[in-house]
């Protein structure tokens, strides 16, 4: 049987179901803890346990990027055994967008060979069992337009995501370029 276990992190106490050293399951903060902890509990058929280190290890890899470090979570073995063939593509190149880079959802699809899956690379990552690990925030609509997300908070906790990871989304450039606002250019 799956275990999990809560771990705190700047959005809040975020959860992770395991199988021996496997992930089976994570979940980003509901409204309260014992919500977090239902919800994870009931979806991945888990009781709570004490996290052997391959998941620790898994865990402060997770707590890390949710600090704010670029973290590659590349490493943390997931059980894709109950995904989707389709659904796994889309994971796997969602995996490898860097922290603090986006991609549309028709980027994605193109990846795949057909922009025409886009909305299929969407559904998918509207059911993914591993946000953080597989970072469905940092997939955009067209033309890097916000749309649903999932996760309790919906965009708004998309937005801070990306916004701890540092990706600059829907912001104009800066008129002087990257000068910190008390730096004036010289004439």
């Amino acid at each position: 049987m799956a275990q999990f276990s809560l771990f705190p992190t700047p959005l809040g106490a975020c959860g992770v179901a395991w199988s021996g050293d496997i992930v089976v399951a994570t979940h980003l903060p509901e409204n309260s803890d014992a919500s977090t902890a239902a919800r994870l509990a009931a979806r991945a058929k888990a009781s709570e346990g004490a996290p052997p280190s391959a998941i620790l290890r898994a865990i402060s890899a997770m707590t890390a990027l949710l600090a704010g470090e670029k973290t590659d979570l590349g490493f943390i073995a997931c059980d894709f055994t109950r995904v989707e063939a389709f659904a796994k593509t889309v994971y796997d190149a969602t995996r490898a967008i860097p922290p603090g880079q986006t991609l549309t959802y028709g980027a994605i699809a193109l990846q795949l060979g057909d922009r025409l899956l886009a909305q299929r690379v969407g559904q998918a990552l509207g059911r993914n069992p591993f946000p953080i690990i597989v970072p469905c925030h940092r997939v955009m609509g067209a033309n890097g337009r916000l749309t649903g997300f999932s996760a309790n908070g919906g965009v708004e906790t998309k937005l801070r995501m990306l916004a701890i990871e540092g990706a600059h989304i829907g912001e104009p450039p800066a008129l002087f370029g990257d000068l910190p606002l008390a730096v004036k250019p010289r004439r």
